[in-house]
């Protein structure tokens, strides 16, 4: 099972700063190769900030509902390709951030 990481309120990947019933993806950053909740929960827990990923990486996304790991093109679905479990829409305010 991949670890995730962040200032976590359940298991599924919700965390202090994003917690509707639709937040549950993490991101994989690009230098340290961790996934955490959000991009805000990375940058207080390590020393750098937060640095995208590449949209071509294998795994840039982990679905916390059920473990998976997703390629972009399966997270930009919407939902997980595995569990079927919707992604908060305006994730995609944060597009930017996550990745490159």
């Amino acid at each position: 099972m991949i670890k995730l990481f962040g200032a976590l309120v359940d298991t599924a990947g919700r965390c202090v700063h994003y917690h509707s019933n639709l937040d549950v993806v993490a991101l994989k950053c690009a230098q340290c190769q961790r996934y955490y909740a959000c991009y805000q929960c990375h940058d207080a827990a390590e020393d750098h900030h937060f640095k995208a990923m590449a949209k071509t990486d294998p795994a840039p996304v982990l679905c916390g509902n059920c473990g998976h790991t997703l390629t972009f093109t399966q997270y930009h679905q919407g939902h997980c390709a595995y569990c079927q479990h919707a992604f908060n829409p305006k994730c995609s305010l944060h597009e930017g951030i996550y990745f490159n």
